[in-house]
This record gives C-alpha cells, structure tokens and sequence, in this order.
C-alpha cells in the first residue's frame, strides 16, 4: 500500500513543563526518531513542529499556522507540504510517491507505534473502500493521532474547515467527523502516550534530554 507520513511534533509539553516531548527518549531513541522509524514504510515522510534538528535525507518539514495551533492545523501543514513536495530541486523523488492515495499520521509521544502500523496497514489493504482507519487501544479508546487516511478525503476536510473559521485549535475528532472510517484493535501499549511526568515514567521515558 503506498502511504506517505505526517509524524506531529509541534506540541506546548505544557503538562511536561514545556520539556520538547520530541526529544524525550525511549530505549536509546529519542522518541521523534522513533516516530520515524515507525512509518518507515512510507514514501516521502514530514515533520510539522520546530526545528526537529538532524532528520534522515529527504525528510520534509512544515510547521503549523498559527504556531502551537493544535494537531488538525499541524495534519493540515503536513498535507500541504507533500502536496507542495516535488517542485524544483525534488526530480530524484519517483512518480510512485509523490501522490500517495494514503496519509499516515502520528503523534510523536507514543513511543510503543510502531506496533500498530503494520496491523492498519493490513486491515486497510483489505477494505480500501474505506476512507481511513483508526487505531482502538486495549480499553477502547480511538487514536485518531495513529491512523491512515485517504489523501483524498482529509483535503476535502481541511478545505471544509477552511471555509468554516480554519482548524486553529479545532478537534481532531471533528476534523475526522465525517470519514467513512475503520475502528482497528491494535497491540496493547501502542497507543500510550506521554503528556505528563508519570506517563513518561510509566513507560520508560527518560526526561533526560540527549
């Protein structure tokens, strides 16, 4: 299935104290490399946050409009700048993954996702009727911030929002609203996220940045 990637690292941290999520660390990594190499599937990959520092060749980055304006503006950054990918300076990129049908986005405070990835990317192969799928935790709960969507179906979405006041601030779940979309059970854990201090410890994370 080919997919490109929009990994989100623009966060506040404001419940870490302003700590950069990006660069805390999981089993040596920081957990933006992480990220990366999560969705290493993917044809061309953007980071939308700061400055993320040292990216593998090729690695796109965006950031979102208004800074600090929430993960629908960040996913929105991140469409456009695949869409906008491939202009000058950019022929060595293959026709095969400039316009990908399927976006992955990420959040980059799940250390344990890449786990799940291949079981979306496998129950989607199945119903590409479909216009995405999410991923359900153990307990239920939807992670729209780890899901594949139809390229196709999140731009009209953004164009939607766009003429309706922008997505600044806007809920994912709102933005996604209208989506034909998968519900897909993924292993235990890949979901967990850190957003405070006994998140990270519960799951390994060091605060210690590199």
């Amino acid at each position: 299935m080919d997919f490109d990637a929009v990994i989100l690292a623009g966060g506040k941290s404001s419940r870490l104290g302003g700590v950069p999520k990006a660069q805390l660390r999981y089993d040596g990594a920081t957990l933006l490399e992480r990220a990366v190499a999560a969705v290493c599937g993917a044809g061309r990959v953007v980071v939308v946050g700061p400055d993320p520092g040292t990216l593998p060749d090729g690695t796109l980055t965006a950031r979102e409009d208004p800074p600090f304006a929430g993960p629908a503006a960040a996913i929105a950054a991140g469409l456009a700048a695949l869409e906008a990918q491939g202009g000058e300076g950019q022929e060595e990129v293959s026709p095969s993954t400039k316009h990908a049908p399927w976006v992955l986005v990420l959040a980059c405070d799940m250390p344990l996702a890449a786990a799940a990835v291949p079981v979306l990317l496998r129950v989607l192969a199945g119903h590409e009727e479909a216009e995405g799928a999410m991923s359900v935790s153990a307990d239920g709960r939807k992670q729209p911030l780890l899901g594949i969507y139809r390229v196709s179906a999140l731009q009209r979405e953004v164009q939607a929002a766009a003429e309706q006041g922008g997505l600044a601030n806007a809920a994912v779940f709102r933005l996604l609203a209208r989506l034909d979309l998968l519900a897909v059970p993924v292993p235990a854990g890949s979901t967990d996220d850190v957003d405070t201090w006994d998140d990270a410890a519960a799951l390994g994370v060091d605060g210690d940045l590199p």
